[in-house]
């Protein structure tokens, strides 16, 4: 069903049926967005529409498995029948499969499918949305990274980030960083912004509701590239406190 945007930025939020996720569409519905929040689970997305949606909010479930390439495509095929443009994408779907593992104990089986959701599912749902991307004036993609995938930060004694060995999920966002940068390049003449976010060290279930940030907190980097101006950023890294190295 083709969707009534005019007068309304849209904008699509993987994996956003709790969580990160589910704040980021929040507070992208609430600064007048009509935002897609995709699920793989029909359950659990239509409960997170239903909550926003009693807050008022102009919310739709777009049911999508971003580590699958039918569900993907058959995605995008969706949204273009409801609408002709999409002006921000949030690429926040994401696992930690393996974090007891210790890098020497870490199955290969859970790195690939580590990085078949977290590296290849950015890629894919990017380059499936791209076309309403490029309809919209000057789109966005934010892509949600982390602060393990800074190899500056990891490094740093000083930093909460060295204090954690996660290789599947460390490499995964490192290699997220470089698809960012890679993406920005080719899309800045397009007018199309691409940067990279970390949350902080956020509250959710990938880490067992053990972080300090509330996922509201942890939405704010995302929202504020969502919005980024016309002369903002495009191919850097970003958490709470502004730019971060590398």
């Amino acid at each position: 069903m083709t969707v009534n945007t005019s007068g309304k930025r849209t904008a699509l939020v993987t994996g956003a049926n709790k969580g990160i996720g589910l704040a980021i569409a929040k507070g992208l519905a609430q600064r007048g967005f009509h935002v897609w929040i995709t699920a793989r689970n029909q359950q659990r997305g239509e409960e997170a529409i239903e909550q926003l949606q009693a807050e008022g909010l102009s919310v739709q479930l777009l049911m999508m498995d971003v580590a699958d390439d039918v569900s993907v495509q058959q995605a995008a095929a969706a949204l273009s029948a409801a609408t002709d443009r999409l002006d921000v994408l949030v690429n926040n779907a994401g696992v930690l499969l393996d974090a007891s593992a210790t890098p020497t104990q870490t199955r290969l089986s859970d790195m690939k499918a580590t990085f078949e959701v977290n590296l290849f599912g950015p890629v894919r749902v990017t380059q499936a949305f791209l076309p309403l991307l490029r309809a919209a004036k000057q789109a966005r993609v934010v892509m949600l990274g982390s602060g393990v995938g800074s190899l500056a930060l990891i490094t740093d004694e000083s930093s909460i980030y060295s204090s954690v060995n996660l290789l599947s999920y460390s490499a995964s966002k490192v290699a997220l960083s470089a698809v960012t940068v890679c993406f920005a390049k080719e899309l800045a003449a397009q007018g199309i912004k691409v940067n990279v976010v970390e949350p902080g060290h956020v509250k959710t279930d990938l880490n067992g509701n053990t972080g300090d940030l509330t996922p509201e907190e942890g939405a704010m980097s995302a929202i504020r590239m969502a919005l980024a101006e016309t002369n903002g950023p495009t191919g850097k890294f970003f958490g709470p406190q502004g730019q971060q190295p590398w």
